[in-house]
Order: C-alpha cells, then structure tokens, then sequence
C-alpha cells in the first residue's frame, strides 16, 4: 500500500488541478467539494492499485481495504481544504482585492452592493465599467468607466485583480475585448448575473457557486491548444511544402511577366508586424513601385493608382502576387490562415483607433483569413476586420482553417481575389 500512496497522490493532484479544485471560488465550501473529492479519489486509488495488481498478483487488495482507504483519504483531503478555505476566508476580509463590475442597469449597482456589504468574498469595488449601449446605473456609487484607456488606469493605480461581469461577456464584441483586456492585466474574470440563471452555467466539471445568491462563475482564459498548434503548423508544412512546387511554374510565369512589364526588382519585400508584435519580411509579386520607403511604409491602398501597370493589376485582381509568402509560411513567419498582416505605421494607428486591434496579434499572420473569406480585403472596415479576426482566434480549430482554406480556394477560382 506504501508503495501505491506517491503515484495515488500525484494521480489525485492531476485530476483536482484538471478540475479546477486548485481555483479558489466565491462561495465553495469544502463540503460542497467533498463529493467530487471522493469520487477522484477512488478514480487515482483504482487505477494505482489495478496497476501494481498486474505488475505483482500477490499485492492486491480487497474492497474492504479499498473503500476504507478512498473514504480515509477523502476525508483527510476534505479536512485539509477545510482548513484552507478557513484561512482564505479570513485572509479576503483583511485584504480585499480590489475589483470591477462590469454591466448594465440595476444588476451592477445591486452586485456591487453585495460585495461592498458581504467582506467575506474578498472583493471591493471601487468602479463600474459600462461596456457600451445599454441604461447606465443611476448613481453610482462608485466611478464609472467607459473607454479602455480608463479602464486601463483604473487597474493600474487601484491595483485591480478581479472583473466581476453581470452580462454575458461573449454575447457582444465589445464586451469580449473587455474580457480580454482584463486577462491580459493579469485579473481573474468572474462572470455573476442577476435574477436569472448564469448564462454559461458552472462550467463542465465545476461546482455551482453563487454571490449573495446571485449565480456565478470564474471565467478562465481559453486553454492553449499546443498540440493544436502543432497540428496548424503540420497542416501548413503540409499544404504549403506542396503547394511551393505545384505552383513554381505558374510564379515563374508571374515572375517573368513582372520583369517585362515593370523592369527589374521582381519581389517586393516589406516589414509587417507578426505573432506577438514581432516584425518580419513579407515576401509578394511587385505590382506597383513605390517613389521611396516612406511611401511603402505608409501608403494605404494601391487598388485605384495609375501608376500600377495591367499586369500588376491582374496579379493584385486574382491574389497571385501573395503566392512568394508561402515561403514566409514554409519558414514559420506566417501561417496559411490568420488575421492578416499589417506594416508597423497601420499597426499603431489602428490599434489606437480599434481597442481589439491590438488582440489580433496572438495568432500567427496569415495569407488569408476569416475576414477574408467574408470579403474584408483591401479598403474595408478595420474594425471588422478586427472582429472577425478576434472571433477566429477565440473559436479557432483545426477544421475551421480547414474550412477556411477551402473557401479561399473557392473564391480564387470564381476570380474573387483582392
């Protein structure tokens, strides 16, 4: 039994940290986590001893002893986080954290209310954030808070780590940046509606949990899918390593055409901002020559200038002069699907004029996209662009670039490049 209790404990721990037992909630109570406990417990005890039963027959145990030792380490387990969630408690009405609500109408005044009359919950408001439309609390009792940079200022100089949202925080875009702005301050997110039920209920594996009766939840940031990642940048080496050769006559045609329309200098190479703000070359067809770098670096849109010859308005027409970034892709500096590339100049700019610009930038580039496939190329809205862009990132999957590349392939043979 000795020799089972290390791999049982180290068993549990992946099992209760998967399930969220390691969060620390509102209003959890160690007996609302016994059951769950119990029944980890018997899966680790289970699985160990099964195990060390098949590896050495003369060491199994019987139910007896079994059941006694799932039952005494649940319980040993359950007094311990007791003990914890005893010392917690005390330690969130000595020091509260500060915090946020963020809604609309009475449900923020009456939430905040809550947490500023019950210490026990370890969170004291000190602003109301308005997420955008919608009746603003009368009165309140606190600062309210609109533009991100406010809210920004307000996390910095009160030391703000926890956002308490009374409204679906997916359900609107604007409210998603809120969302991520948050996270990415480093503050826990907890999503508490008023008098109906949480809209995204506890979360699978996860206790029910309430503040003063009001339904709620932590919100945690999306896992990182790595080995999904790994499947993206398989999928890229496999489509574009292929794709690279198939179409080397067609770019050498390109290539060739280029160089007797508009002389030397046939690739245009120019400096956009990649995967975490990180600048790298991006390689295309030339189809306009520029008077002078700054020119390249800031000139918006080309479609419409005379300057360009027919054939660079054939190849911009039909998307061929994106066809040399299959090398930025084979290299790793751009993916085949992502938010698309932009140069440094736009991306201050933007960022600046677009609060969810800037989340874009936590995917790899790529040659084309979700808001490319719903025809945001060339002189569109950025602000668009920006929330197609952030909903691919939030929901991405394997199949949906599948999806993606698929319709980009549709649209290039019906002749709808940009």
């Amino acid at each position: 039994m000795a020799t089972a209790l290390a791999p049982a404990l180290l068993l549990l721990v992946v099992l209760n940290s998967r399930a969220g037992l390691y969060r620390p909630g509102l209003s959890v109570t160690a007996l609302d986590e016994l059951p769950p406990l119990l029944r980890r417990c018997a899966v680790a005890w289970c699985v160990v001893l099964a195990v060390l039963a098949g590896v050495r027959p003369a060491g199994a145990v019987g139910w007896a002893v079994l059941a006694a030792v799932v039952t005494g380490h649940a319980l040993l387990a359950g007094a311990g986080r007791g003990a914890v969630h005893l010392l917690l408690r005390r330690s969130r009405r000595r020091r509260p954290h500060s915090a946020l609500v963020v809604g609309f109408g009475p449900t923020v005044r009456r939430i905040a209310a809550a947490l500023h009359d019950h210490p026990e919950y370890g969170l004291r408001p000190v602003g109301l954030v308005d997420p955008g439309p919608g009746p603003a609390p009368a009165e309140p009792p606190v600062p309210l808070l609109a533009a991100p940079e406010d809210i920004t200022r307000a996390v910095i100089q009160n030391t703000v780590l926890d956002a308490v949202f009374t409204c679906d925080p997916y359900a609107d875009p604007d409210i998603a940046a809120l969302v991520r702005l948050f996270m990415a301050q480093g503050c826990t997110v907890w999503l508490v509606t008023g008098d109906r039920p949480a809209t995204l209920g506890p979360g699978p594996g996860r206790l029910p949990d309430h503040l003063w009766g009001f339904p709620g939840r932590r919100l945690d940031p999306p896992p990182r899918p790595r080995l999904g990642y790994l499947g993206k940048r398989a999928l890229d080496l496999c489509v574009a390593g292929p794709a690279l050769l198939l179409t080397a006559p067609l770019m050498l045609a390109c290539a060739l055409a280029v160089r007797w329309s508009d002389g030397p200098g046939v690739i245009f190479r120019q400096e956009r901002i990649g995967r975490g703000g990180r600048p790298f070359v991006v390689l295309k067809f030339r189809t306009l020559r520029p008077a002078d770098e700054h020119e390249s670096a800031t000139l918006w849109n080309v479609a419409d200038d005379e300057r360009m010859s027919p054939v660079g308005r054939l190849l911009r027409r039909t998307s061929l002069d994106e066809l040399p970034q299959l090398w930025n892709v084979v290299r790793g500096d751009m993916s085949l699907v992502g938010p698309r590339p932009e140069r440094p100049y736009f991306v201050r700019r933007f960022a600046e004029a677009h609060p969810g610009y800037e989340a874009r930038h936590r995917m790899p580039v790529g040659i084309t996209g979700l808001a490319q496939v719903h025809g945001l190329r060339g002189d569109t809205s950025i602000e668009d662009r920006a929330r197609f862009d952030n909903h691919y990132i939030d929901t991405w999957s394997l199949w949906q670039d599948v999806r993606i590349l698929l319709r980009t392939a549709g649209s290039f043979f019906r002749g709808g490049g940009s």
